[in-house]
């Protein structure tokens, strides 16, 4: 699975009430979590299986499911890192108490040592996927990958040391 097969099951699978759809269905608590959801079972086509069967698809797409406090939300195997945000409107994007990611590097020490040890890997390139959700409702979804949106990793360090 990739970022053309989430696109490909986006416009099969429209869903605009993604509180609403992701709550009934007892899978998400808030409308980040169910915003999260909805991109995994983007990528896993997973949108009408049954919990076994979700789970089953999810392990074989996903080497790693994510932590609430650090990225990534998702890693595909063998492939890229996904990192979903919610914001409201279409104003700037909160990145929590990171820079954002160029790439996502094993060694960052912001990632959950499980997240490591997922897979075999040292670099992957990150989907930064925003929604817009207002009032339970998805506006719009956009994908963008890390390298296109944000600066190297080096750049950000190298401004980090010059405030320190």
């Amino acid at each position: 699975m990739n970022i053309i097969n989430a696109i490909i099951n986006l416009v099969s699978n429209p869903v605009i009430k993604v509180a609403a759809t992701y709550k009934s269905k007892n899978r998400a608590n808030s409308v980040g979590d169910a915003l999260e959801e909805y991109v995994k079972d983007l990528f896993a086509g997973t949108f009408d299986a049954s919990k076994k069967a979700r789970i089953i698809k999810w392990n074989q797409v996903f080497s790693y499911l994510g932590g609430s406090n650090s990225p990534p939300d998702a890693m595909l195997k063998e492939g890229d890192a996904i990192e979903v945000k919610k914001i409201e409107s279409d104003s700037q994007i909160a990145l929590n108490s990171s820079y954002p990611k160029h790439k996502l590097y094993c060694d960052d020490s912001k990632i959950a040592k499980k997240c490591k040890q997922a897979e075999q890997w040292n670099e992957k390139d990150i989907i930064y996927i925003v929604g817009i959700v207002n009032n339970g409702l998805l506006k719009s979804l956009c994908m963008v990958y890390g390298l296109d949106y944000c600066a190297s990793k080096e750049c950000y360090e190298s401004l980090l040391n010059r405030i320190k």
